[in-house]
């Protein structure tokens, strides 16, 4: 799994971000994101969204609602990561050897792995 330690929040997370007026769709918007963010250019969205998401984030001192379209995205090979601007650092991990991280994201692993039709998801 590649995680980005996001260098605001300070937690590991999948990549992501928002959407752009050059976004078509949200597809391509996040597959934009973690091209952007991992600097890994062959990267392939795999399927229709994993999981959504509506939470609240505060930005800026004030809460706002975010809405969260989460994609299972592929590399051919786990190719060395580069860290974006956004990141103080971006690693692949194994299924099982994640870094300490919240719900959602041990939620996104797991429809991940059922996604790849992982043995034990």
């Amino acid at each position: 799994m590649l995680l980005t330690l996001h260098a605001r929040i300070g937690r590991w997370l999948q990549t992501g971000g928002h959407l752009q007026e050059s976004d078509a769709t949200l597809a391509a918007g996040a597959l934009r994101e973690a091209r952007e963010e991992s600097g890994l250019a062959a990267l392939e969205l795999r399927g229709a969204p994993l999981l959504l998401s509506r939470h609240e984030v505060r930005c800026g001192g004030e809460a706002t609602q975010h809405l969260d379209v989460q994609y299972l995205v592929l590399s051919p090979a786990a190719s060395p990561p580069t860290v974006s601007e956004e990141s103080a650092d971006v690693r692949w991990f194994g299924r099982h050897a994640l870094p300490p991280v919240d719900a959602s994201v041990q939620d996104l692993v797991a429809a991940a792995a059922t996604r790849l039709g992982w043995p034990g998801s």
